[in-house]
């Protein structure tokens, strides 16, 4: 990762203790960079923030025809395994009929705090439903079944996987150059940040079209911002900045310090990589970007939690402050 560039510091008292460095760029709809940081071209791992991506080729097959909006949200979630999302994947489920054991995500325990104490009062395991990708998966297996293809679904050379990585090469405008195996299992394949935001673009501006995979891509979008307690949760960054701009911008974290956001009404999108990974860097600068981009809200409560958080220690005692570099501002 070449040439990365001072994004967020953490200042303790008078001293800026330590930086965050990466690479964000906003794309336009004919993919040109409207704006950028650091390198455009630093090949990167979307990880989960191209999810809506991956749900593509559900829509466009037409197996996802008779699916609801929160079930679109949720196959472009990562979820925390509150009740609000596992109840909804379990139904899934068994509306094709099948159980936890068809999933291939393995099995998380919730970060959802009440969730996870459930589980543990009732000396539980957790189930493959729980995994925050579980709503991916099972979007993977309604293509599957539409397909009428094997039961290894997260294989590279499945049907389902060449489907996504089709879809993935050609919003982003390039050929990928490698994939490797995400934390749910499935492939994840390579890009630049620029092939990233350049796929963010062409769903910013999808509605413009009428085309079968820029219906997808709008609905897709749609029911990510009208459901975003189920693309993230309560508390999440994804979750309270969507409703922070009223359903306007859809936004979708990944590991290890990636960050996207769609645009629609600047047909713009954004796509950030914090080099060390840091979610508290890459939580400010998106928000930093969308306030540069008038979208939102700088004194919104949810906007100035990533923008400027203290930092306190146990005591409660304000010690230092997250914050965006200038050149964000």
């Amino acid at each position: 990762m070449t040439n990365p560039v001072d994004l967020v510091e953490i200042w303790r008292g008078d001293l800026r203790e330590c930086v965050h460095q990466g690479h964000a760029l906003v794309c336009d709809e004919t993919g040109q960079i409207v704006e950028a940081w650091g390198d455009p071209e630093t090949l990167i791992y979307p990880r989960s923030s191209c999810k809506m991506v991956q749900a593509l080729p559900l829509l466009e097959s037409g197996a996802g025809a008779h699916l609801t909006d929160e079930q679109l949200a949720l196959a472009c979630a990562s979820h925390q395994g509150a009740a609000i999302h596992t109840d909804r994947v379990r139904a899934w489920l068994r509306d094709l009929d099948l159980t936890d054991d068809a999933l291939r995500c393995g099995p998380q325990m919730p970060s959802d705090k009440e969730a996870r104490n459930a589980l543990i009062r009732a000396s539980d395991a957790p189930c493959q439903f729980h995994n925050n990708c579980s709503g991916k998966h099972a979007g993977f297996l309604t293509l599957t079944k539409h397909l009428n293809a094997g039961a290894e679904y997260h294989e590279i050379d499945h049907p389902v996987q060449q489907a996504c990585k089709a879809a993935f090469e050609d919003v982003s405008g390039e050929t990928s150059p490698m994939f490797g195996i995400d934390g749910c299992s499935a492939p994840n394949h390579a890009c630049t940040l620029h092939g990233l935001a350049r796929a963010m673009a062409f769903f910013a501006s999808a509605s413009e079209r009428s085309d079968t995979r820029s219906q997808a891509a709008t609905r897709l979008t749609q029911a990510m911002v009208a459901h975003p307690d189920l693309v993230a949760g309560e508390t999440r960054a994804c979750t309270e900045l969507m409703r922070a701009m009223d359903g306007r911008v859809a936004i979708k974290t990944g590991a290890e310090g990636v960050f996207i956001a769609i645009v629609p009404e600047k047909r713009m999108g954004v796509a950030l990589k914090i080099a060390d990974g840091a979610t508290r860097a890459s939580e400010c600068a998106i928000a930093a970007i969308l306030v540069k981009l008038g979208v939102l809200d700088a004194d919104h409560s949810a906007a100035k939690a990533r923008l400027s958080p203290p930092i306190q220690n146990r005591r409660g005692i304000t010690t230092g402050q997250i914050r965006p570099v200038a050149a964000l501002a």
